[in-house]
């Protein structure tokens, strides 16, 4: 730790902070204008905007490093952000007020690394999946990489420590990373796995490395800042087919869960499957039909089912995709997929072609071979006002539960007045159902009522034994509350080791609220 500020005493002095970071990373690099405080504490949440202290913008590691130090001599809070584009989940704004943005994306968006032959990359916090897969296309795509369905200028950094996923065969972006650096809340740098050691030729391909493996802990946390990642890439298969099935009833849910997990866990699909709901779907074409339908209710069932017809679908769609050497090749993969999804005849396939020339349907076409897509965003202007959130409970890969968990959500977004907008990400064991939950958020009685809503399904899906996995960042501290066992206890404990002054974005995850500076 760094002498100057162990003997450092706290005067919670953002003023002086700011002086001297802009010694630290220059006279235009800190912004504390009202302008652009605002613009940082602006989000979709009920809650309401947050306040922000300033923005800094850091351009290396060792000016992250001088800046942490800062802060704790100066007893400020910091609230760091790669890109910011967690949209839908609190975008840039802090968990708690008063607090200084850490803005990494602005300055830190470099590519450091691209080693084609062991299929890795090496990225800063600023490097989004448009930048990456605009990297792969100059090259040939020789590579592909994993993407959300989320915003291009997102980055799979940032992604990645908010346990955030996809859908190709990498989905999973934290097993898919390796190696990391990160900046400590005591100002000490500290290399993950492999890259502990000197001059190591095997840090981004040995994921595990030599002793505790530490690289867990950066995970919807507060205890470092993390400067860059290893992530690995998937090389790019001859031919990608995608596939698509209509059910029609939403009843038909148990039936696609009792076949997911059949296909999936026989490993018949090697991608995640969507299993996307009706409104989800046509969400991202249409918009609500306020002139047959009352705004502060859930809409009706016949409406529902008109839509249905209009956009010809039925309550769900499921896709995923095969890879194969050859069309032949794919062809067979597919057969055998359709025989699975079409035994009881409720299902009706799609084909790619078909499937690509919908505008609703081609979103998964392009997430299945790792393409940055905008086109799911018009779904959060399914209702007029600006509000939207997600909710992410956990499903088993089960079909009576999958049942009792529809009930469960339409039940709570039927007393809140709200729609049920849902896709399930679908593997072999587990989902998450992704809840989209959109509203008037310039109606304070709507904004009170999402409130309750989502704070609802943090407690009766807890209830029921399923924690909701990545809660927004308005209700990070309410969902881990709800849990047991001394877990958060041991949050703050670990917390206090590693930034013992609490100056890293207390609060995130609920983790050291008990403390600021």
């Amino acid at each position: 730790m760094d002498a100057e500020m162990l003997s450092a005493s706290p005067l919670g002095d953002v003023s002086a902070f700011l002086e001297e970071a802009r010694r630290i990373v220059g006279q235009n690099w800190v912004d504390a204008s009202a302008v652009k405080v605002a613009r940082y504490g602006e989000n979709l949440m009920p809650t309401g905007d947050v306040q922000v202290a300033g923005v800094v913008y850091p351009g290396s590691t060792e000016e992250i490093r001088q800046l942490v130090i800062s802060a704790n001599r100066n007893a400020v809070s910091l609230y760091p952000v790669s890109t910011g584009q967690n949209i839908g989940m609190g975008s840039r704004a802090p968990v708690m007020p008063g607090q200084v943005v850490v803005e990494l994306g602005r300055r830190m968006n470099r590519i450091l690394e691209l080693n084609e032959e062991m299929a890795y990359v090496v990225v800063e916090p600023g490097v989004s999946y448009q930048a990456l897969y605009d990297e792969l296309a100059a090259r040939g795509h020789p590579l592909m990489l994993d993407t959300t369905s989320g915003p291009p200028q997102g980055g799979p950094l940032g992604n990645t420590l908010d346990k955030g996923a996809g859908y190709t065969p990498y989905f999973d972006h934290f097993y898919m990373s390796c190696g990391m650096e990160v900046v400590l809340g005591t100002g000490e740098v500290l290399r993950t796995g492999d890259g502990a050691l000197p001059g190591s030729k095997s840090w981004h391909i040995s994921k595990y490395g030599l002793g505790p493996y530490l690289d867990g802990l950066f995970l919807q946390s507060n205890y470092g800042i993390v400067t860059r990642m290893g992530v690995w890439l998937m090389p790019k298969p001859a031919v990608t087919r995608s596939f698509f099935f209509s059910y029609p009833d939403d009843d038909d849910l148990a039936e696609i869960m009792e076949t997911a997990r059949f296909v999936k866990l026989r490993g018949v699909v090697p991608t995640l499957l969507k299993v996307t709901n009706d409104i989800y779907a046509f969400g991202t074409e249409s918009r609500f039909p306020q002139d047959r339908a009352d705004l502060r209710a859930t809409l009706p069932d016949d409406i529902r089912r008109e839509m249905q017809r209009e956009h010809g679908i039925g309550s769900w769609v499921v896709s995923g995709a095969v890879y194969a050497a050859s069309e032949a090749a794919a062809d067979a993969q597919v057969e055998t997929i359709r025989q699975a999804f079409e035994k009881t005849g409720k299902a009706t396939y799609i084909p790619q072609e078909i499937a690509d020339e919908n505008p609703m349907l081609r979103i998964h076409s392009d997430s299945f071979v790792g393409k940055p897509t905008r086109d799911e965003f018009p779904l959060y202007e399914w209702r007029p006002g600006g509000g939207a959130t997600w909710i992410l409970p956990v499903t088993p890969i089960d079909g009576k539960i999958a049942l009792e968990h529809q009930a469960l959500s339409r039940n709570i977004l039927r007393r809140f007045g709200f729609d049920y907008i849902c896709e399930h990400v679908v593997g072999a064991r587990m989902s998450r159902a992704l809840h989209v939950l959109v509203w008037n958020r310039e109606d304070p009685e709507e904004n009170a009522r999402a409130e309750a809503c989502y704070k609802a399904f943090i407690d009766e899906y807890a209830a029921a034994g399923y924690p909701v996995s990545r809660p927004s960042t308005a209700f990070q501290p309410y969902a881990m509350n709800a849990m047991g066992h001394h877990f958060l206890e041991t949050c703050n404990r670990i917390k206090d080791a590693l930034d013992p002054n609490g100056v890293l974005a207390p609060g995130r995850y609920g983790i050291g609220a008990h403390r600021t500076p």
